[in-house]
């Protein structure tokens, strides 16, 4: 089988991608989004969405969906199973059809989120190992018919989140540092956790680990959003004791230390140590955490000064959208926020899941 670091080579050396397919999103409807949602008769299925919220794709899935991936050219994207979850759905969203079903080898389990490499060519997904939790990044080949590759460590335990950093070299994964039950999501290494962000080649070589220390070591790195410029925001979950009033957001550039942003006392108690989802704006002059428990997202600027915060019961998806954000809830709604002020965009007869995927 062809070498992962020899596959790359080729790919990038012969331009591999270089010419744009001639079947694009617009075959989709132009969809500006992706999320999934739990409908009325209890089925699944995953949403292509307009700026305005509009509903412009439906396909079907087999079981409650989590985040996705879109192809950067064609209208093609990946449904991650809830984690631990043993499928990940190559879609095509203007056949509204599955074209191919992924499972992680044994003793491997889909951790919720993917990622393709900028020609399209590859599909990079997090996973972790059923026994211990180490944590893996698959390698698929696309044009291969999504044939697995290879994969490589992320340097932690745990991953959830992962992104391509803007210089589309670079992956920076969200080590949740969490040991799990593979069968019922038990958390087995509560007192012992490790959270990081870790930032790996595209060929898994280690670039660079940002630990939290040990008063933030029980702070599960969760979500990831990226600034055009590289700066990353990631998303917190508390699995320490209950009522603790801990940040949720942080921000790193690479090779600095990170920023730990954190909201007035009476807000971040409201959170309740949760943070579902973390975007940009579209203009990256504030970044938004949402909390279905607490029915509240926060803003913050780039610095880490808290803005203010919105109330909406059960928010979890963010997304940029124009200058502004895109949030969704498990009651239907979408919701615009542009400095600060929520405006409703309409409700639909679902249960939207925790993320949005900006295409």
């Amino acid at each position: 089988m062809t070498t992962r670091r020899g596959f790359l080579v080729s790919l990038f050396a012969a331009g591999a991608g270089a010419a744009a397919p001639s079947l694009g999103w617009a075959a989709a409807g132009s969809p500006a989004y992706l999320a999934a949602a739990k409908e009325p008769d209890g089925g699944f299925a995953l949403f292509g969405l307009s700026a305005d919220g509009a509903e412009t794709l439906r396909v079907p899935l087999p079981a409650r969906g989590h985040a996705g991936a879109g192809h950067p050219s064609r209208p093609e994207a990946v449904a991650f199973a809830r984690r631990p979850g043993a499928f990940a759905l190559v879609l095509d969203c203007a056949a509204g059809a599955v074209m191919h079903r992924l499972t992680p080898p044994g003793g491997r389990q889909f951790n919720g989120h993917g990622v393709y490499d900028p020609t399209g060519e590859l599909l990079f997904t997090s996973e972790q190992v059923a026994d211990g939790s180490a944590g893996r990044i698959g390698v698929w080949d696309v044009a291969d018919g999504y044939v697995r590759l290879d994969e490589f460590a992320t340097g932690g335990i745990g991953p959830h989140d992962l992104r391509l950093m803007p210089e589309g070299a670079t992956l920076v994964v969200a080590n949740g540092g969490i040991e799990t039950d593979p069968t019922d999501r038990t958390k087995l290494n509560v007192e012992s956790m490790t959270p990081s962000l870790a930032y790996l080649s595209l060929d898994g070589a280690l670039q660079e680990r940002v630990d939290l220390g040990p008063d933030l070591a029980q702070s599960s790195i969760r979500h990831l959003a990226l600034r055009d410029d590289g700066l990353v925001a990631f998303a917190m979950q508390w699995e320490g004791p209950t009522g603790a009033a801990v940040p949720l957001l942080g921000l790193h550039r690479r090779g600095a230390a990170p920023v730990l942003a954190s909201a007035p006392l009476a807000d971040e108690l409201a959170m309740q140590g949760y943070a579902g989802s973390v975007a940009w704006a579209g203009d990256g002059t504030e970044v938004a955490i949402s909390s279905p428990k607490g029915g509240r997202l926060h803003r913050f600027g780039p610095d880490g000064v808290f803005l203010g915060a919105v109330s909406r019961a059960d928010v979890c998806g963010l997304a940029p959208r124009g200058t502004g954000l895109l949030a969704s809830d498990g009651l239907g709604g979408l919701i615009a926020v542009e400095a600060g002020a929520p405006a409703a965009l309409g409700r639909m007869d679902r249960a939207w899941d925790n993320h949005i995927v900006a295409l």
